[in-house]
């Protein structure tokens, strides 16, 4: 749909997290995830206040 928006790839860089019950730390890798980027006609529409007659 025109003036809605796209979908783009974003990369999350490498970080470590922890396994609590194991009480040890993990390499979480980097990878690709989508994320979802509007269009600035439907920024400016949600923005805007609409009349509700």
């Amino acid at each position: 749909m025109r003036g809605f928006g796209s979908f783009i790839i974003k990369t999350r860089a490498e970080k470590t997290g922890r396994n609590i019950s194991k009480n040890t730390t993990l390499k979480i890798p980097a990878h690709n995830i989508p994320a979802f980027k509007p269009a600035k006609v439907f920024v400016e529409g949600v923005k805007t206040k609409v009349k509700v007659k």
